[in-house]
């Protein structure tokens, strides 16, 4: 069963003990530091959403990086589609 699924389940209070053996290996993506320069106005507004969210500047660019990129892919696989 596809993790979403799974998930689901779990969103809606049901029991998905069954779809666990208890027995697993946690896998982290390999992780590379990078150095990026940003203009002075752009830091501002990141640091600005970063206290309205209430998180970090690095999880505010995190963040949106993934979201931008998770636009693009969409945008990507509804082209093929057509």
């Amino acid at each position: 069963m596809p993790a979403e699924k799974i998930a689901e389940m779990a969103d809606r209070g049901q029991d998905i003990s069954g779809h666990f053996t208890n027995q697993f290996t946690i896998v982290r993506p390999a992780v590379q530091r990078v150095n990026v320069d940003f203009a002075a106005p752009m830091l501002q507004e990141l640091d600005r959403e970063a206290e309205t969210l209430n998180i970090s500047r690095q999880a505010v660019i995190k963040t949106m990086i993934r979201e931008a990129l998770d636009r693009r892919y969409r945008a990507q696989k509804a082209r093929h589609a057509q």
